[in-house]
This record gives C-alpha cells, structure tokens and sequence, in this order.
C-alpha cells in the first residue's frame, strides 16, 4: 500500500464527526489525496462500535455474487448500488489486505480477518490516518446542531463551532443501538427541528420476544438451536423459507437466522400486534419420513422423548422446544407430532429495546439528501453510515455499506470543497 501524502498548505479543510467506519474510511481517502481532515470523536477511543462486533470474529464482507449482494439491502438496493458498485467487496478486501491485514472466506461465504478480530485492523487504519497527519480529538462531542449548519462542539478545553463555512463536515454519528459505545441517536431531533426529514428509528437485527414458558427459559437459555429452517411470510404475502441457526434467550429468540429475518418480522409485528415463524427441526428430512420415524413402535418403558431422539438428534434444546408446545394428549399421534416437527409455530410478541439491537433501520430520508449524500438543505454538511435511512442484514453488509457510503461522502466533499474555492 503506498504511503499517504503529507497535506499542503494549499489543500481543504475536512471536518468529520464521529469516529467509526464510515467516518474513519472517509477521512483515509481525504488525506489519501493530501487534504487537512480532523476527527472529532466523543469517546475516549475510536470505532468503539466496530471493536465490540468484533468480539465473536469480525465478519468485514461477503463473497457471494455481486448482484445477488445488493439485493441484500432491500428495499433501499437501488440507493445503495451505486456506492457498493464503486468500492465492492473485493475491493473492501484489497483494502483491508493493503492495511496488512489478511482475510479468508468462511463456509458460509463470509469474510473474516485471518486473526478474526476488529482490533488489529483497527489499530493499522488508525496509524495510517495518524501518519497522513490527520488530527483525531477524542472526547469531542456534538451538542447541537443549528439550521445554519452551525455545530455546537464541547471538548475538554471547553465549548466551541464548527461551521461549513471553513470547509466541508461529515457527520457519521451511527444509529441509536448500543448507546453506551456512542451511537445515541440524539442528532436525530436536532436535525428534525432543522427542518430535517428523520424516520423514526427502530431495531434491526435484533431479538424478539415470545412467551417460553419459565421450564424452557430455565432450561434452554442462551443454548444454541442449530440445523433448523425458518419461515415466515411478510407483510405483503411473501413467504419465504431460510435455514440456519438460532438461540433461545432468557426473553426468546435471537441469532443469525433471525436477524435474516427481523426487518419483515418486525413489519408484521408492528402492523399486526404479533406474527408467527414457522421452524423446521428436522430440515434434512420430509414430512413422510419424520412421520414413518414417529410411527415406529415404541420399546416398553420408553419415554417419548427417547423415541424422538432419532429424528431430533436427541438435542435437548429440539426436544424441549417441541414439547413446549405438544400437548399431552397427542403423545400418541405421530401426524400431529411428525407436522409440529417440521412446521412449529411460534408467535412473536414484540421486538427488543432498540438499545439491544446490532444495528437500527431509520434515519435521514434520501430526499433531503443529493447524490454525494450532502443534506440538502445545509450545503457544506454530509451524512454517511447508519445515519440515513436503510438497514441490513448481518453478515458484511452492514459494515461494507457504511465504508462505502464513507467513501461517496467523501469524494462528494472534495468535489464541493472544490467548487466553493473556485466560485471566490
């Protein structure tokens, strides 16, 4: 990776509040291009988000098809596709690789750091921007922001502005999950009474809550659920059928799986008051053979627990999960029993606190924003990140989406740093 140039007297001035990816990746292509560029973090360190979804292995991309990445994203797809078609997942990768850091592609396509942790990734990013001379100010938070633009800053000399009056400012201020590493979402009403288009934020990939009975909380709590397939059908009559993972939680479900699925769950639930998935336990196996399984004489003494371990694999968190909701008096009925194994219904209550999610959908509409992500109605100020309204599934997207925004806004504020010194 070449050496960042040193910034020149004659190059702009680049203002970027808040320290995580899609903020840090913008200052890297700035002062990869020789410009001044500070960062103001509120925290006491950088990219506290980024280390703590590192904890259980860094997941930075995916590697499956291009086309089929960008659907991934939804119903914001198309907003998104121009900016992930110009720094794709293999060109997060190269970057990564140009940081020093190796990758590889798990079994289930997605892609980890050799080491499968955030913080040497981090610490490389940051001792690059530090060698270009950008300026990071830690424990610099945002206070206000004014429909001037202008933006009330508090540091530990004191309190102070920023304005786009002295050159461009990148917000990159998160979401609102996880407040306490800084993402508290407070921006949203300051840009609200701005004049600001803000949806309201909400959880996404996050937990929901179903009403296990205390035996299987007691008993499966924090206990994988692996090799099942789940199924739900949307909002708008679209069933559809995924297999995967899942954890039972002391307040109901959570895991990979479900967060797959949380944005059209979360849909219904607000729409409806609850909603309902549907879990294979036996995926590898069809209705008639879970059901020939089931109908096999039962040996004297033995439990019907037991009996199922055959098709359940004998997993205590399976069988306790379909005994939660096998009554009794259909022990004897290998129809019933074989039809909840491979279609067991359970409801969904209500999503968890917006605080506990991965991440949150909502934010800054993209009518108040132009395509280099500038808000429109305060030229000078641009937005990346989980602050504009779009959301993801885990799995790469999330972080590869955010570094491309940074990218976007990025090379949108060169370009207007550009135009306002030759309009003087």
């Amino acid at each position: 990776m070449p050496d960042l140039p040193i910034p020149t007297a004659h190059t702009h001035h680049f203002s970027i509040i808040g320290g995580g990816p899609a903020g840090l990746m913008a200052a890297w292509l700035l002062a990869r291009d020789g410009h001044r560029v500070t960062i103001y973090e509120a925290g006491p360190t950088l990219g506290r988000k980024f280390l703590r979804a590192g904890v259980g292995g860094l997941n930075i991309t995916h590697s499956e098809d291009l086309g089929r990445f960008i659907m991934r994203y939804g119903s914001q797809s198309e907003r998104l596709r121009g900016m992930i078609e110009a720094f794709k997942p293999d060109d997060l990768r190269a970057w990564v690789h140009g940081l020093g850091i190796e990758t590889f592609v798990g079994t289930s396509g997605r892609v980890f750091p050799k080491q499968m942790k955030a913080a040497p990734l981090l610490r490389s990013w940051v001792h690059h921007l530090r060698e270009a001379g950008v300026e990071i100010r830690l424990r610099h938070a945002l206070t206000q922001i004014g429909k001037d633009g202008r933006l009330d800053m508090m540091g530990p000399d004191g309190a102070f502005i920023i304005s786009p009056d002295r050159g461009p400012i990148l917000l990159a201020l998160g979401g609102a999950s996880w407040p306490q590493l800084g993402s508290t979402g407070q921006w949203a009403s300051w840009l609200s009474d701005c004049g600001i288009t803000v949806s309201p934020m909400v959880p996404a990939n996050c937990g929901f809550e179903v009403a296990f009975t205390a035996h299987l909380r007691e008993k499966c709590a924090n206990l994988p659920l692996k090799a099942v397939a789940l199924t739900h059908t949307d909002v708008l009559g679209n069933t559809q059928t995924k297999r995967g993972e899942l954890m039972i939680a002391d307040y109901g479900i959570e895991g990979s799986l479900i967060y797959a699925f949380s944005a059209q769950i979360r849909d219904a639930i607000y729409k409806y008051g609850k909603t309902t998935i549907y879990l294979d336990l036996a995926p590898e196996r069809t209705l008639q053979q879970v059901r020939d399984l089931v109908a096999r004489p039962r040996k004297k003494g033995r439990s019907l627990s037991r009996h199922l371990a055959s098709v359940l694999a004998d997993d205590i968190v399976k069988k306790t999960l379909l005994f939660e909701y096998l009554e009794r008096d259909r022990y004897d009925d290998p129809d019933h029993i074989a039809g909840l194994i491979k279609h067991l219904p359970i409801q969904m209550l209500a999503t968890r606190p917006i605080a506990e999610a991965i991440s949150t959908a909502g934010g800054i509409t993209w009518d108040e924003l132009d395509e280099d992500l500038m808000i429109k109605k305060m030229p000078g100020i641009f937005v990346a990140g989980e602050m504009a309204d779009w959301e993801a599934p885990t799995g790469g997207y999330l972080l590869t989406a955010c570094l491309a925004m940074g990218k976007r806004a990025a090379s949108g504020m060169a370009r207007y740093a550009a135009k306002s010194a030759n309009s003087i």
